[in-house]
C-alpha cells in the first residue's frame, strides 16, 4: 500500500483514504521577445559573452538550471489545501510574522 504524507502538516494520508491533493509549481524565466533590429545582429557582442561566460564559472549545472527554470510537487490533507487555496505566497504569515517583531 503506498502512503503518503501532508507536505505542511505531517499528516499520514493513504492514497484509498482521504482526499488528497497536489500542489505542482513551476518557476522559470520569463522571456519576452525582443525586437530585433539590423544593427542588432551586425553588433559585436564578443565581450558580452565573455562576460557572460565569466559570471557562469564556478556555478554548477543545478544552480544554471534553477535560474531557467524549477518545478515542485507537494501533496497536501484537505485542511493544508483550503489553506493554501485561500493564501498560496503565504503572505499573511509573513506580513504578521514582521509585525510581531514590534
Amino acid at each position: 500500500m503506498i502512503h503518503f504524507t501532508c507536505d505542511l502538516c505531517g499528516k499520514m494520508l493513504l492514497a484509498d483514504e482521504d482526499t488528497r491533493y497536489i500542489v505542482r509549481i513551476e518557476v522559470f524565466a520569463a522571456y519576452d521577445p525582443m525586437e530585433i533590429a539590423s544593427r542588432d545582429l551586425e553588433a559585436d557582442r564578443s565581450d558580452e559573452m565573455r562576460d557572460l561566460l565569466r559570471k557562469m564559472e564556478g556555478a554548477g549545472a543545478d544552480d544554471l538550471e534553477d535560474q531557467v527554470h524549477k518545478a515542485f510537487r507537494f501533496d497536501l490533507c484537505p485542511s493544508c489545501q483550503a489553506e493554501y487555496i485561500r493564501d498560496p505566497l503565504a503572505s499573511a504569515r509573513r506580513l504578521r510574522a514582521r509585525f510581531d517583531r514590534n
